[in-house]
């Protein structure tokens, strides 16, 4: 009988015990933020497009604690801040319980723990300030040998610092090779597709780090943006590097202010300058006399030019006027369209003003010229 009443108290007590430990149906967030007062506001973030905060929760700190309460549909990174302290701490917000400790000095040095993403991010943080660290004092002593004028131990120096930023380029490839099934090389992926100034060979890097992550992580809703995204600008770095120099310039016809259409191969000369505008374009019109000089002054060497506007429907009038005032007597086309003109988006045209100079094969030897520039190669050209 005593024993059967050991189990039963026994039972109960393990009953209660898991009955007091509530199951977590979201993410938990639980801070320390020691020498904040209380009353002080901190925040979950995330960034728009144009890097703009956009504030998701919000605490308040009470006697060093604060708490933020939710759920995800999938992990993301987010940004913690607080009123009194500089700077937000990135942190990846899942469905789990977290725990951070707030550095008010140095809210990048704050600690956090809970969930596999999150202790990723801290390895991979911790070996990036590795690295930063050395090089900074890697400058640091060139700066100092600078005064001592050694040649060789500067250029011992230099080379380390080289190897550094290259390990430091190299870094979040080879962090999301090595950590293929956790949610922070998904992230790291998404991170570095948001670079606008991703060239081609690095885009193909990204890839193939993407295509090395589990297929779990692949399906996720990140991953399938992600996979979205990748297509996307492997179809235009594609395109890209179709109009770079020393490539064919893609052909085109376009209408004359008449209706005609006039193609690019029909007027091409000894050099041939595309040269992309618009009336309401204030740079382009500012630098209208400039190209005129150019156009008066090796026209008879051989040169031509077709200029494309981008005006917008409608707007034939103001295409006119425009060429009339500024005298453009070169051939004129426009499909006015604005920045859908066809031509426009054959040649990747995203700003105003922008030419492309072509030899007498059509292919591409110069780009976005302007001013002195310009006229300079041309006469190297032509001359």
């Amino acid at each position: 009988m005593k024993k059967i009443l050991v189990v039963l108290i026994l039972s109960i007590v393990s009953f209660s015990c898991k009955k007091s430990e509530p199951k977590i149906d979201g993410y938990l967030i639980n801070g320390t933020a020691a020498g904040i007062y209380d009353g002080v506001r901190t925040f979950l973030k995330v960034k728009d497009e144009r890097g703009r905060d956009i504030i998701m929760d919000t605490a308040i700190v009470f006697n060093e604690k604060f708490t933020f309460e939710g759920k995800m549909d999938s992990p993301d990174m987010w940004f913690l801040s607080v009123n009194s302290v500089v700077g937000d701490l990135p942190i990846i917000i899942e469905n789990t319980a977290i725990n951070v400790t707030i550095n008010k000095n140095n809210i990048q040095e704050s600690q956090i723990q809970g969930g596999e993403a999150n202790s990723a991010l801290n390895q991979y943080s911790q070996q990036v300030k590795d690295l930063s660290d050395q090089r900074t004092e890697a400058n640091r002593k060139l700066r100092e040998n600078n005064h001592n004028n050694d040649p060789n131990f500067s250029h011992n120096l230099n080379t380390q610092i080289e190897e550094i930023n290259k390990k430091m380029m190299e870094l979040p490839f080879e962090f999301i090779k090595n950590n293929s099934n956790n949610y922070f090389s998904l992230i790291l992926v998404d991170e570095h597709l948001k670079n606008r100034n991703l060239d081609l060979a690095t885009l193909e890097k990204i890839e193939t780090n993407f295509q090395q992550l589990n297929s779990e992580l692949k399906q996720t809703q990140l991953g399938a943006r992600i996979n979205t995204q990748l297509i996307i600008l492997n179809n235009e770095k594609k395109s890209e590097s179709a109009l770079d120099i020393g490539k064919q310039a893609p052909e085109f016809s376009a209408p004359k202010a008449d209706g005609q259409l006039l193609a690019l191969n029909d007027i091409k000369g000894k050099v041939t300058i595309i040269d992309f505008w618009a009336s309401w374009c204030g740079p382009c019109r500012r630098e209208n006399p400039n190209v005129v000089n150019i156009y008066n002054k090796y026209h008879n060497k051989g040169l031509e030019i077709i200029g494309v506007s981008l005006d917008r429907p409608g707007q034939k009038d103001k295409w006119l006027q425009a060429i009339k005032d500024d005298k453009l007597t070169w051939h004129n086309v426009s499909n006015l369209q604005y920045f859908s003109d066809p031509v426009a988006r054959l040649y990747n045209i995203k700003s105003i003003p922008a030419t492309y100079i072509l030899d007498s094969k059509g292919v591409i030897v110069a780009k976005n010229l302007r001013g002195t520039e310009l006229e300079a190669k041309i006469a190297e050209l032509l001359n």
